[in-house]
């Protein structure tokens, strides 16, 4: 395995882009693999690493090749820093696919909970022209092929999670900003497949997010596949014992089986 950290910007540490690429010898001939980027949840105010690092080694060890994306939080978190990185880290892994060893046809962002919100308004606001102007990039270099969603933050309605809209636009944005931003309107016809997963009992991110960008995605005929857990706390990442940090509440055999059906989803 190959693993370093880049950072997306010059002259800017905070947002980094840390690799995980598998060693393939040149004499296997093996086929570009793809490519998944994780966005560690953390209500924008921090970066779970349990988010981080063992979903990218379980993404490698399914056959891809997989980054950690450390996007802007706190003070920074604020829209649109976090869709910019999210941005810049596709435009990269797709500039370098040679580098990489990826099929650039195969390019997924994996979000949980904000990190959701983020990788789920990437998918849903790639195409936007304020974002090729700041970032110097092609029309399409930045869309993700793909979204894998754990327990994301989607809306800023009703079910919100507040604390992550507060930080994403701010704790005083008006009723037209918050439609603004809930990402179930702004789904179209060009935001790209997803695979969606969060439990029914969720207390910190209500499961009626992941229903209404699985509703937004079935009225627009896009490619989707939803898990509904029955039971399970927030913040699972992989529902094992090397995720739980000692919590026996955050392990759960049946829940752990989403990252073998999101490998086999990503095919």
């Amino acid at each position: 395995m190959t693993t370093k950290t880049i950072n997306l910007y010059d002259k800017d540490e905070r947002v980094t882009l840390t690799t995980y690429i598998h060693d393939d010898a040149p004499e296997l001939n093996a086929p570009p693999r793809p490519a998944v980027i994780v966005l560690p949840g953390g209500g924008l105010t921090f970066l779970s690493e349990r988010e981080a690092e063992p979903v990218a080694l379980s993404f490698l060890s399914g056959g891809c090749n997989a980054f950690v994306l450390r996007y802007s939080i706190g003070e920074l978190g604020h829209y649109p820093l976090p869709l910019l990185d999210a941005s810049s880290a596709v435009a990269h892994v797709r500039r370098h696919a040679d580098e990489y060893r990826i099929d650039s046809k195969r390019i997924y962002v994996a979000g949980f909970s904000a990190g959701g919100y983020v990788a789920a308004m990437l998918g849903v606001r790639w195409h936007e022209e304020f974002i090729r102007d700041e970032l110097d990039i092609a029309y399409g270099e930045n869309r993700p092929n793909g979204m894998i969603l754990a327990y994301p933050v989607i809306t800023a309605g009703r079910f919100a999670h507040r604390g992550t809209i507060n930080v994403s636009i701010g704790a005083d944005a008006d009723l037209d900003e918050l439609e603004a931003h809930s990402l179930e309107n702004l789904v179209d016809d060009r935001t790209p497949p997803a695979f969606i997963w969060h439990t029914a009992t969720d207390g910190a991110v209500p499961v009626e997010n992941s229903l209404l960008f699985a509703s937004a995605l079935s009225a627009h005929k896009i490619p989707f596949e939803l898990h509904v857990y029955p039971r399970g706390p927030h913040g699972l990442s992989l529902a094992t014992r090397e995720t739980s940090c000692g919590n026996r509440g955050l392990e759960d055999a049946r829940v752990a089986e989403w990252i073998r059906l999101a490998v086999e989803w990503i095919g």
